[in-house]
């Protein structure tokens, strides 16, 4: 068995962003500071205020 290098530590990129709710790292959405992925922002967004204008 080889050295194990484990990955590196992101900085940037969509690496980095993660949703606060699930921990899922496609599709988040940062704007506001909201850093939710689109499947937890459908579920929380009338609570916070979004509503749907269709």
């Amino acid at each position: 068995m080889g050295k194990y290098k484990p990955p590196a530590e992101r900085k940037y990129g969509r690496g980095v962003q993660v949703c606060r709710r699930c921990g899922s790292r496609d599709s988040v959405i940062q704007k506001y500071g909201l850093y939710l992925c689109r499947q937890c922002f459908r579920e929380v967004a009338y609570e916070m205020g979004f509503k749907k204008t269709r």
